[in-house]
Parts: C-alpha cells; sequence; structure tokens
C-alpha cells in the first residue's frame, strides 16, 4: 500500500516522528533493534463508524493509513486477537449478503493493505461456520482440521526474531473441540523459543481473569494481546500503560477499530524483560485526550448541576469518572517515565482512530465498492424473499406521513423543517441508503407489521409521524369519537434512547434538548411550552461537533 503523501505531516505529528531509543527504526548494535507492534481486536465486522456521533471512532481506512505511515518509518509487525470478521454470530438471514461481502472485505484489506502477520480466533470468526474464517489463524489450542489454522511461528523483524502464537477459551468456540489454552500456550511459547525467538508475542480471546491465569502460568511471553467479547472496551475505558503480569505486558484494544495499540519496542543486547518506559509522544497524546475528555465532563456535570431532576447515582458516577481522569492527567506530569539506560522496553501508545487522521485512499475506495455491491444485493435478496403476511385484520399499520397531512398539515409542515425529515437524504448523502447497519433508523416503522422494509420502503423514508404516534390506518378510518383511542399521544419515554438515539450512535442526546427540536407550533405547541427555554438537540450537537473539531484527515470522505 503506497502512503498518502498529503497526509504525512498531519499522521507524523498524531503517531511521533521518531522512534524511542535510537531514532533509527530497525537499527542494530549495541543501541539495539527497533520495531512496531500495532496490536487489534474485536474488530467484529465495522469497517467504519456509522458517522452520527460528533466524534466517530474506528474506521480501517485510518487503520491502515497509520500502517502504512509507520512502516515507512521502519519495521512494523500487525496483530489480531481476533473475532475480526462479523457483527454477530449466528447470522441472522437477512444480513448474510451484506456480512459476507464486507468480511471478504476485511479479509483483503487485513491481507493485502494491513500485511497483518498474526490473527487470532474469536467467536464473531465464526458466524458462517469454520470454513468462512478466511484468514488462517492462531489457534494453537484449536484441534488440525477444525479451522484453517497457522503454526506459531518465528518472525524476523528488522533483525529481530519475534515469535508468535494464538489460544483461545474454549467456551468462546464450543463446537470446535478446543483443549487447555494454558498447555497450548506452554508448548508454543517452548517451540518459539526452540526456534530462536528472542521475544514472544501472544494473541488470546477469553475473559481477563482467565488471560492473567494464563500468562502467570507461561513465562517467555513478552506481550499478550487480549480480546475481551463482550467485555471488550469502550475508548474511554482503554488504559493509556500496558497491564504487568509478572514479565508479560498485557494489552486490550478498544473494540470495533476505535483505539488501536501500538507498541515502539526496543530490543538491547542481553535479554531481559521489557521495561514500560512512556515517552514524550505517547505521554503527550493521552494528556491532550484525558484533557477534552475532562472537558466535556465539566460541561456534562454543570448542565446536571443546573437540572433538578439529574439522577444523583449517574451524576456521581460522572465525578468519579472525572476524579480518576484527572488523577492520571496529574500523574502524567508529574512523572513521564524516559527510556531506561540499559535493557530492552517499549512505549505504549493507545491510538484513537479519530475523524482527524488521514485515510488510506485505496481502503476509502474499496469501501465504497463494498456499499454499493452490499446495498443492490440486499434489496435483491430481500425482494426475493416471500413478502411479510400482512398485518392481521383489525391491527393497525402504517399510511404514511402524506395520509397524516390531510387532517394535521401545520404538523407535517413543522415536521418538514426537522432533522427528522432529512434521514433518508442523510443516507444517500454517504452511499448507505440500503446498509441493513442504517436503514431502520432512517425510515418508520421498520420490523413492525405494514412498516419499511428492505424491500419496500418508498412511501416511508424518513423518520415520520407514525415513528413516534404508531401506525395510524385505524386513525384514518376511526369516527370522530374513537379517533384519540386508535392513536399513540405521545412515545414511550424510553422510545428514542432505546431504538436510535443510543450512546454509540447519538452521543450528545438528551431527551429533553432534543424534544425541543421536534415539537413546536402546530405540532405539541402546549407540550414544547412546557418544555421551557434550555438546549435543543441542534445544540448539543453543534456543540459536539465543535469539540471533536472541524478537521477531517486527508484522503478521507467529508
Amino acid at each position: 500500500m503506497r502512503a498518502c503523501a498529503l497526509a504525512l505531516a498531519s499522521l507524523l505529528l498524531v503517531l511521533g516522528a521518531a522512534c524511542p531509543g535510537n531514532g533509527k527504526p530497525g537499527a542494530g548494535g549495541d543501541r539495539g533493534i527497533t520495531f512496531t507492534l500495532i496490536a487489534l481486536a474485536e474488530l467484529r465486522g465495522q469497517i467504519e463508524p456509522c458517522g452520527c456521533t460528533t466524534d466517530p471512532l474506528g474506521d480501517l481506512a485510518r487503520t491502515a493509513q497509520a500502517v502504512s505511515e509507520a512502516r515507512s518509518r521502519g519495521p512494523v509487525v500487525v496483530v489480531d486477537a481476533g473475532s475480526l470478521l462479523y457483527t454477530q454470530a449466528p447470522l441472522p438471514p437477512h444480513l448474510r449478503e451484506q456480512e459476507e461481502l464486507k468480511a471478504d472485505l476485511l479479509a483483503r484489506i487485513y491481507k493485502e493493505e494491513l500485511q497483518a502477520a498474526a490473527v487470532g480466533l474469536g467467536p464473531l470468526d465464526l458466524a458462517a461456520g469454520p470454513g468462512g474464517v478466511r484468514l488462517p489463524r492462531q489457534a494453537a489450542n484449536v484441534p488440525a482440521g477444525a479451522v484453517a489454522l497457522d503454526p506459531p511461528r518465528v518472525l524476523d523483524v528488522g533483525g529481530a526474531r519475534v515469535g508468535v502464537f494464538g489460544v483461545v477459551d474454549p467456551a468462546q468456540v464450543p463446537t470446535l473441540g478446543a483443549t487447555d489454552p494454558v498447555a497450548a500456550a506452554q508448548a508454543a511459547v517452548a517451540e518459539l523459543r526452540r526456534q530462536g525467538a528472542t521475544r514472544v508475542v501472544g494473541l488470546a480471546t477469553m475473559p481477563r481473569k482467565e488471560a492473567v491465569q494464563l500468562v502467570r502460568a507461561t513465562p517467555g511471553i513478552d506481550v499478550m494481546v487480549v480480546g475481551l467479547g463482550l467485555a471488550a472496551p469502550e475508548p474511554a475505558e482503554v488504559r493509556a500503560r500496558a497491564e504487568q503480569v509478572d514479565d508479560t505486558w498485557m494489552v486490550f484494544p478498544a473494540n470495533r477499530g476505535q483505539v488501536i495499540s501500538r507498541f515502539e519496542i526496543t530490543l538491547r543486547p542481553g535479554g531481559g524483560a521489557l521495561v514500560d518506559a512512556v515517552g514524550p509522544a505517547a505521554a503527550a497524546d493521552r494528556q491532550a485526550e484525558l484533557g477534552a475528555r475532562l472537558e466535556l465532563l465539566d460541561q456534562e456535570l454543570a448542565r446536571y448541576a443546573a437540572d433538578p431532576d439529574a439522577d444523583p447515582a449517574f451524576v456521581a458516577q460522572h465525578r468519579a469518572e472525572r476524579a480518576r481522569l484527572a488523577t492520571e492527567r496529574d500523574e502524567l506530569a508529574a512523572n513521564p517515565r524516559r527510556a531506561p539506560a540499559r535493557g530492552s522496553y517499549f512505549e505504549l501508545a493507545q491510538l484513537r482512530i479519530a475523524k482527524k487522521l488521514a485515510c488510506d485512499p485505496e481502503v476509502v475506495t474499496a469501501k465504497a465498492d463494498y456499499a454499493r455491491a452490499a446495498g443492490l444485493a440486499n434489496v435483491a435478496a430481500a425482494r426475493a424473499r416471500p413478502a411479510p403476511p400482512p398485518p392481521p385484520p383489525g391491527t393497525a399499520t402504517f399510511v404514511g406521513t402524506e395520509a397524516c397531512g390531510d387532517c394535521h398539515g401545520e404538523a407535517v409542515e413543522f415536521w418538514r423543517q426537522t432533522r427528522h425529515a432529512r434521514a433518508w437524504q442523510t443516507l444517500e448523502e454517504v452511499g448507505k441508503p440500503f446498509d441493513y447497519d442504517c436503514i431502520a433508523c432512517h425510515t418508520t416503522g421498520w420490523g413492525e407489521p405494514g412498516g419499511a422494509t428492505m424491500a419496500e420502503n418508498d412511501a416511508l423514508r424518513d423518520v415520520q409521524c407514525e415513528t413516534c404516534h404508531g401506525p395510524g390506518s385505524l386513525h384514518v378510518d376511526a369516527d370522530e369519537a374513537d379517533v384519540k383511542k386508535t392513536i399513540r399521544l405521545a412515545p414511550a419515554v424510553d422510545l428514542c434512547a432505546t431504538r436510535c438515539h443510543t450512546p454509540e450512535h447519538s452521543d450528545t442526546f438528551d431527551r429533553t434538548a432534543y424534544l425541543r427540536d421536534i415539537i413546536g407550533p402546530g405540532h405539541g405547541e402546549k407540550a414544547r411550552a412546557i418544555l421551557g427555554d434550555g438546549p435543543t438537540g441542534r445544540e448539543l450537537r453543534a456543540a459536539g461537533l465543535a469539540r471533536a473539531g472541524a478537521a477531517i484527515g486527508a484522503g478521507c470522505p467529508k
């Protein structure tokens, strides 16, 4: 993969222009050998974020560019602990076409662009069965023939002999007959050392407790990359430093490619355990990240302080998080450690894959090609399936906003000025109108009898009246005496937060603020008056976008 010249300056700023130690990646002799280890885990079939949040994290094109820029400075090893290919397992039938195309894309990018040296095995790699893993896997405790396996092996990385192996918790892959991961790890490490490995990197998919037990029972692992399954951390919970267990350093990358772990490792003659040397680049990166997060928490706490209905327990959690992050920031400022005078060491940076990073243009093109192909495949497959049965007689079904406008013209006119009326357009603008990951929140009645489907949605595009008020056919046909009984006058309190405005899709959501945007003259004017003055959803989102910054990395779609 060629480097994107336009992105070089910005990525050097983010990733650090020089490697630690001697400043000559891969240089040997008494000064040692320096190389980069980039660790990922739990990508879960996510090639990019949905884009609905103010500061979306995770993007295969940005990860590929970061790897390319690292390679321009010296030797690089890319590893992944597993659960790479699919978003869920087992795969629902309606997702199969999209998920298989995406898994093909991921496998190709990992092989050709990232040039991944080792990929572990996780349960989300088996959604299409053992034959669908695509890439040979490091899983030393899985029997030969159960899946395509890559045996533990020794890599030459800029002159360093680095062994890699992987294991998986048998409970995570119950159909494969996996054996004791501890025994397999011990045997793998012994064989790698016999083959001349001077350092060993392990990959594991298992709970943290079991991973710690494995490391303690298996001397000789220098770095262990762990995928935690459903317990994989979100970005705010990713620790800035690796966790030391005996002489092993454990790291837990964030899920969905949001935060990748980048080790700059310097190996000096004489062996010995690696030392965690937090250098200026890593410390500065983490301090900037902590400062931004603390600013956001301070704004949220100020808003809660002015809200008499704020949940005390929720506020206490935010205060505790602020105290923890402030302590970490102060510790980094007071004592950013430097490289030791002797021995081998590493510097770890937890790199947030954020929108300011540049994108690999070839991966951007490949993702756009995938989106078009997946949309066509989704629609064709949906139309080939039997149509869903109509709602039973007497059951309300969806009629669309045009029917609502016959009696509620003023309300519909108000709705047309809201963001809900542009929901479908926003998908078309990014080339994803027929993506199963998006369409449900940009149509009306998705998954309900008579509602929008992948095959039929023309009249129910956008977030229309019936999203909040329920299907309106009985309401349209009702006598005047029964008309109010046939419609939901107000949505359930938790409807928005549980259906579409979830934290991973709507990070600035606040029900009261967002209601101020969608009710008003002709559409809940009295309810709007009760809400009174205060921030609107548009203002919260604008503030979030301002905090995240307007900069978008070179080569990335706007």
